[in-house]
């Protein structure tokens, strides 16, 4: 019992400055040993928290007969971005790192009679890395200006649409043929102005696989599904996305791809199918910023006619 109380006490002065690495054990006769290695490395074990000079693991999981090296977001290299592809990254930023992504968009859509332009600036996402170097917490804000004709002269509405959330988890490190992984668990919020707010909260996940083939060729892919309200009844019902993007690197600092995705509705009221393919470049000023361009049409009636944009990405750490 004396034991019991001399180590509570111990504990409890020491807790200010007390981690994962510093417990002591003492003895009857006021000895200490450090460290107490079976507690220490339980801890270190449980994820429950690091030390500043760890941060934990680079995936949650290893693919089985993996040697379990590497993984995660590797903080030496150029910085991987989200952007300008519709397949998201299959890494997270890592643990105490902020990227930014921004950029504008402008599309156009034409549909019997009417026309539709639409231009998004800013398009700001925030990667913050909480943790782990496998968490990453994600907000969106969408500035959007729409114009519409529909033969009788333009109207033009701007606002912002509905605040995205997200937490993207890092999987699983490539191996061999099997590929690095990723989920998001995502929502959009209503917070968007009258014109473009959906008034719901419309949740979803998306997971990501990627490939590094060699030193110049990866191919990536996700598949989404999101809850998603008809334009033309406002009954909810559930988008299926998919993706294949190939990734090609021209020289150290250019990178160069192409894209197709499809927005499936499943159990909609109007909404159709929609197929696209895009492209672009990316030119890395730095390892730590980025330049992107891409442009992209629709492949069938029901898709937008054209979109393009540019963008550049930072991060800090």
């Amino acid at each position: 019992m004396k034991t019991i109380r001399k180590m509570l006490l111990t504990m409890l002065l020491a807790t200010p400055v007390v981690t994962a690495g510093e417990f002591v054990w003492i003895e009857e006769d006021g000895t200490t040993v450090e460290p107490a290695s079976l507690l220490n490395e339980a801890v270190r074990e449980s994820h429950l928290g690091f030390p500043d000079d760890d941060n934990g693991p680079g995936t949650l999981m290893i693919w089985r007969n993996s040697d379990g090296n590497g993984g995660g977001p590797d903080l030496q290299a150029p910085l991987v971005t989200d952007r300008p592809d519709f397949t998201e990254a299959s890494s997270t930023v890592g643990r105490g790192v902020v990227q930014l992504e921004a950029g504008y968009t402008f599309m156009m859509d034409k549909e019997g009679t009417e026309k539709v332009h639409e231009h998004s600036g800013g398009e700001p996402l925030i990667r913050w890395g909480m943790g782990a170097d496998w968490l990453e917490l994600r907000f969106a804000l969408l500035p959007t200006t729409r114009s519409t004709d529909d033969g009788s002269g333009w109207r033009t509405v701007g606002g912002t649409e509905d605040l995205y959330l997200g937490a993207k988890l890092g999987l699983t490190p490539q191996d061999c043929h099997f590929p690095e992984m990723a989920i998001i668990l995502q929502s959009t919020v209503p917070t968007g102005s009258n014109e473009f707010t959906s008034d719901e909260t419309l949740p979803g996940f998306n997971l990501i696989y990627a490939w590094e083939v060699n030193d110049k060729i990866s191919l990536a892919g996700s598949t989404q599904a999101n809850r998603r309200l008809d334009d033309g009844t406002n009954q909810a019902y559930v988008e299926v996305a998919q993706s294949v993007a190939v990734g090609l690197g021209l020289s150290d600092h250019i990178g160069l791809y192409t894209e197709w995705f499809a927005l499936m509705p499943n159990g909609a009221d109007t909404a159709e199918v929609e197929h696209y393919f895009n492209g672009g470049f990316t030119l890395l000023l730095s390892n730590d910023v980025q330049f992107d361009i891409r442009a992209g049409h629709g492949l069938n009636q029901a898709s937008d006619d054209f979109f393009a944009g540019i963008g550049l990405s930072v991060r800090f750490r």
